[in-house]
């Protein structure tokens, strides 16, 4: 057993990460890195595992041009990172840069990560004519919402909060897929960036896994909303709720109720909206739900 982030659990399978395909010798006994999914494509986080030969007292990453932000166990030598590839990341060979500190030196670690292409379907849907053509007053209301969410989403909290796996917040048909491109009333294009739980009004909802909570409160588009913070710049999303029933500030448990769904904002009926948004870009929830974590 081990203490990672003040749980305590088992060794985790080593067949649920990828095992790095290049280990030049010397690197190789100084340490291993690890990820999943196995083969990640556009659109999907990635969860990286770097298992050191000594104690780190620090671990720092860069990929894709964004900051990796790693915990450790309690002993410093088992350490997890998430990331994430957009949807507009193209197949490729991508560079993973590590760098990390013992207690007598530096050193620095470079792994190529292959990342390939998803299969992402498209739908065209009507919406109420004011979702798409909005007038002065919902349009003021738009600029409102966007300046308070960029002002949330620049958040970036690099201690890790989430523990263990990540859960669905209902129990319940996926009725939309992430990634679709949709065409709202012949004109306006937009791609999926969640997942839609065919759910009736008034079904309890469930934190994903443990955070803060960032935002609560009413949105145009996305209705009744609330946002958590999992720390390492991950954050998650339930829209369209009926009713919220946490106050931002609060911290929560996975598992934790977080309101009850609706049909708010910008939907054709009620239903469940559940997105994953990473240091500015948005990823399968159904990716990280499938992975096993720490």
């Amino acid at each position: 057993m081990i203490l990672l982030a003040g749980v305590l659990l088992g060794a985790l399978p080593l067949r649920a990460f990828e095992v790095s395909a290049s280990k030049p010798q010397q690197q190789a006994a100084d340490f291993s890195v690890r990820w999943q999914p196995r083969a990640p494509v556009n659109g999907s986080p990635v969860v990286f595992r770097v298992t050191a030969r000594e104690r780190l007292k620090s671990l720092s990453g860069k990929w894709l041009e964004h900051d990796v932000f790693f915990s450790s166990d309690s002993q410093g030598k088992v350490w997890y990172g998430i990331a994430g590839a957009s949807l507009e990341t193209r197949p490729g060979n991508y560079l993973l840069e590590l760098k990390g500190i013992t207690a007598s030196k530096e050193f620095s670690f470079q792994e190529r990560i292959v990342v390939g292409k998803g299969k992402y379907h498209s739908i065209v849907a009507s919406v109420p004519k004011q979702y798409t053509e909005p007038n002065a007053e919902q349009l003021q209301k738009i600029d409102q919402d966007k300046a308070l969410k960029e002002h949330i989403f620049a958040r970036v909290t690099s201690e890790r909060e989430w523990a263990g796996s990540f859960h669905a917040a209902v129990k319940a048909q996926i009725s939309d897929v992430f990634g679709t491109s949709r065409t709202f009333n012949g004109r306006v294009q937009s791609v999926h960036h969640g997942l839609d739980y065919a759910v009736p009004a008034g079904t309890p909802i469930a934190a994903l896994n443990s955070g803060t909570v960032l935002l609560a409160q009413s949105l145009f588009f996305e209705g009744n909303c609330v946002v958590l913070d999992h720390g390492q710049g991950l954050l998650t999303l339930y829209m369209h709720l009926s009713k919220i029933e946490v106050k931002e500030g609060e911290h929560v448990n996975g598992g934790q109720k977080l309101g009850l769904s609706g049909g708010s904002g910008r939907a054709t009926g009620p239903h469940l909206h559940v997105a994953v948004r990473w240091q500015g870009i948005y990823l399968n929830p159904a990716t990280l739900l499938s992975l096993q974590l720490p």
